[in-house]
């Protein structure tokens, strides 16, 4: 369902302008609703022209009735200002992605699947039809333009035994799809990985030239060769996994053996390789843990790069690292800045690294100082993402718990921030969204815990409402001011409730020691967290009613709710529990990433039995007693839909109030619109069978 039609008007009118509509009569104010957020436009991949004079964004729109979103290319001429507001890049009927500017700043190359299969395409900034410029078998993942401009790199799916032959690669894939035999054998894991069955391909790394005007190419050479491995790895890498050198002769990407060992691994490895092929050269090999994300200094003499210290730690802080490749000697650039670094863009001067990072429930970008390793804190407020910087133009993405993604212009060396698509309220006229504020508690070891409380959309002086807990997932990870299209506290506040959320230890930044203190400890320090700082908001805010209160969590959020249910139900009307751990030994078998398994638990399953059984919701089922509502997604490869049928029976089976909402064709997440909806629905009438409003 799309927005009520009397907003789509001014939702139509405010969806790429950067001035206010005028003379509009506002409509009656009202909460976020969850068909709002399902069908709300979506803004991001700012990418900037080589001089900083045009910008082109994607805009992601959503079809509901047909259950599918589309995305296109917007471009604004930033020096024109206002009077240039963006306009569409991209012809109608095209859905696309990835942008990325040609060297001379002319064109915009960007993948689409127009023709059937994934391909790369290019269109000149005046508009027009696309061109079609790869015909490669099979889909093009992603792809990097070289500085001079006259190459590509890319990644594909590939058969390892099929080489730089896409079309072996295809015909393999075809003849299977074809077989009347449906069984397959392995003989090494990753069998399956977060939603899909391994089918022998890899993500591999191809360099091809860039055909003339008009001319398409379907042959590439293989540079990743040597290092069998996902480029870029799975299941969320991209194309910000290999980079080129600025002379267009080499690049460097990050991969990981796929070998027996790749499932309780996370030693990514950094690789120097020629653009025309031949032996790679693994530039970390030192380092048994994650190096990924480099960038070239200006000079090509100097690598940039994140890494990590502590090999099977997939949450340890990513540290920034600066290579000199003559002699191989590597350091680390700000060893003091207890935060964990989201990515890498250099000055144009090459004296500072921009990167974000989480810091006291917030994301704010940072510069940090080669020299010197000194982090200050350049753009504040929200959550910021996707920098980009050319000439003197830099651009990012901000998001918060009142808006969506926007993308802005500005905010270094004193330049105003200017944003250049709009925000939630702005796309959503009508809609209302609870004020949130930050607050601090003594938790866990007498360390400070915070936590956001956030108000409902109609909050009033002096009345009481009903609670949703939220707990985050990860369990590496927090529910701070940011927004999201699947865990959104305004979805709730839009229905009168009051949110908290609080940030337990093993949150992420705090400071890695604070993210380290959940390891082997899922059950009692994220607990005693919680349970105080549900005592502190208490306190601290008259309008929470403690009376009427329901616990909500997704993934580890899951594992805490199941967990919960036999160790703190005294002040719970009901249980929400998405995706969580039911039982820790099976899940340290059926699991596929054993990596995280293994490092939260302290070793397997078979060597440290006693540590899986110690935090295992399984145990304490005779204690439940709460109503709990019971989410699963048949593809959640992560933690398989068994553990949501066993939450489901136990509780069933003793007689608890429950049930069980099952998506066959979704994984540990739900994307699809329509199921996002029923999803909210469901919930939400959980919530008001037992808390009201």
């Amino acid at each position: 369902m799309t927005p009520r039609h009397a907003l789509l008007p001014m939702a139509l009118l405010l969806a790429c302008a950067s001035a206010p509509a005028l003379s509009l009569t506002p409509p009656l104010a009202r909460g976020l609703e969850v068909r709002d957020l399902a069908a709300m436009d979506r803004f991001s991949s700012p990418t900037l022209s080589p001089d900083g004079r045009q910008l082109v964004f994607a805009k992601r729109v959503v079809d509901f009735g047909a259950n599918k979103s589309s995305t296109s290319l917007w471009i604004e001429d930033l020096f024109a200002r206002d009077a240039a507001p963006p306009k569409r890049l991209t012809p109608d009927g095209w859905n696309v992605n990835s942008p990325a500017f040609s060297a001379d700043g002319k064109t915009v190359y960007f993948l689409s699947s127009k023709g059937g299969s994934s391909q790369l395409y290019s269109l000149p900034l005046s508009g027009g039809t696309p061109k079609q410029v790869s015909a490669f078998d099979g889909d093009v993942g992603g792809f990097q333009l070289s500085p001079d401009g006259k190459r590509v790199a890319f990644n594909a799916e590939a058969y390892v035994d099929c080489a730089a032959d896409l079309a072996c690669s295809k015909k393999k894939l075809d003849a299977a799809e074809k077989s009347k035999v449906s069984g397959k054998v392995f003989d090494r894991m990753f069998v399956r990985h977060w939603d899909t069955w391994n089918d022998g391909r890899l993500n591999r790394l191809f360099v091809t030239d860039l055909p003339a005007a008009g001319k398409t190419v379907n042959s590439a050479k293989l540079v990743s060769g040597e290092v069998i491995g996902d480029v870029p790895s799975r299941p969320f890498g991209d194309s910000s996994e290999y980079t080129w050198s600025p002379d267009s002769q080499s690049l460097v990407f990050s991969a990981r053996a796929a070998d027996a060992k790749e499932p309780w691994s996370t030693n990514f490895d950094l690789y120097l390789v020629g653009a025309d092929g031949g032996a790679a050269k693994n530039l970390t090999a030192s380092n048994p843990a994650w190096d990924t994300g480099a960038v070239f200094g200006k000079d090509g003499k100097t690598l940039y790069y994140r890494a990590m210290k502590r090999p099977g730690f997939e949450a340890d802080r990513f540290g920034l690292f600066e290579l000199d490749l003559a002699s191989g000697k590597a350091r680390e650039i700000a060893p003091q800045w207890d935060r964990s670094a989201t990515g890498i863009v250099l000055s144009d001067d090459g004296k500072t690294i921009y990167t974000t990072a989480e810091d006291m429930g917030r994301q704010p970008l940072f510069g940090v100082d080669i020299a010197s390793g000194k982090a200050s804190e350049l753009i504040a407020d929200g959550t910021v993402g996707s920098p980009v910087l050319a000439g003197k133009t830099f651009a990012f993405t901000r998001n918060s718990l009142k808006s969506g993604d926007q993308i802005f212009v500005g905010g270094l060396d004193g330049a105003p921030q200017r944003a250049i698509t709009p925000s939630a309220s702005e796309l959503l006229p009508g809609v209302k969204f609870g004020d949130a504020e930050q607050f601090e508690f003594k938790g866990w070891n007498g360390d400070t815990v915070h936590g956001y409380v956030v108000k409902p959309w109609n909050y009033q002086e002096g009345q009481k409402y009903p609670v949703a807990f939220l707990i985050h997932g990860g369990p590496q990870g927090s529910f701070g001011d940011g927004w999201s299209y699947r865990w959104n506290p305004q979805t709730y506040t839009g229905q009168g409730y009051a949110v908290v959320m609080i940030d337990f230890h093993g949150s992420t930044g705090y400071g890695q020691a604070f993210t380290d203190a959940i390891s082997q400890h899922w059950g009692d320090r994220p607990l005693e967290d919680l349970q105080k700082g549900w005592a502190a908001a208490q306190k601290k805010y008259s309008f929470l009613n403690g009376d009427k209160a329901c616990a909500l969590g997704a993934s580890y959020g899951g594992f805490m709710v199941n967990w919960i249910a036999g160790n703190w139900q005294q002040p719970w009307k009901c249980l929400v529990s998405h995706d969580g751990v039911f039982d820790q030994r099976m899940m340290g078998y059926a699991t596929e990433e054993l990596w995280f398994t293994e490092w939260e638990q302290g070793g397997t399953p078979f060597d440290v039995p006693k540590n899986y059984e110690k935090f295992n919701p399984v145990n304490h089922v005779k204690d439940w007693k709460v109503p709990m509502l019971v989410i699963h997604g048949q593809l959640d490869y992560r933690i398989p839909v068994e553990q949501g049928l066993g939450v489901f029976t136990a509780l069933q089976r003793q007689g608890i109030e429950s049930k069980f909402l099952y998506f066959p064709d979704e994984n540990h997440w739900v994307l699809k619109p329509q199921n996002s909806v029923l999803w909210h629905d469901t919930v939400n009438g959980w919530l008001k069978q037992h808390i009201g409003q």
